[in-house]
Formats: C-alpha cells, structure tokens, sequence
C-alpha cells in the first residue's frame, strides 16, 4: 500500500465510526417511530457512501498522480 493512501483511508475510517455513533446515539432509545427510524438509517447510509465513494475517489486520484486538486485553480 502506498503511504500517501494510509492517512485517507483513517480519516475515512474514523469519520464512518462518528457517523455510526450518531445513528446509535439517535436510534439507541427505542422512543423513535419506526418511520422516523428508517429515514434516519437511510440518511446515515447515505452518508456513510458518500464518505467511502469519496475515499475511493481520492485513491484514484493519488494513484494517478494529481496529488493536490488545489494546483488546477
């Protein structure tokens, strides 16, 4: 594994884990209608693909040698 994909792949991991820690926080009482509960594990799904999908994104980009998105602008 290349170093430079290591400090993404943390980032990406701990944010995953904040992120199931807010749905546990939110979801974890049980006082929630069970309506409200599916639109909030949706939205933490949601969420939790995007922040992978942009982690693969990211690899793709150190992989192809564009190493700062800054330099095009």
């Amino acid at each position: 594994m290349d170093k430079r994909i290591i400090a993404p792949v943390i980032v990406t991991i701990i944010l995953v884990l904040i992120q199931i820690g807010y749905a546990y926080l939110i979801l974890g009482d049980g006082y929630i209608p069970f309506v409200w509960e599916i639109i909030i594990e949706l939205i933490f799904v949601g969420l939790i693909g995007t922040t992978i999908y942009e982690l693969i994104q990211r690899i793709k980009e150190i992989r192809s040698g564009e190493e700062d998105d800054l330099s095009k602008y």
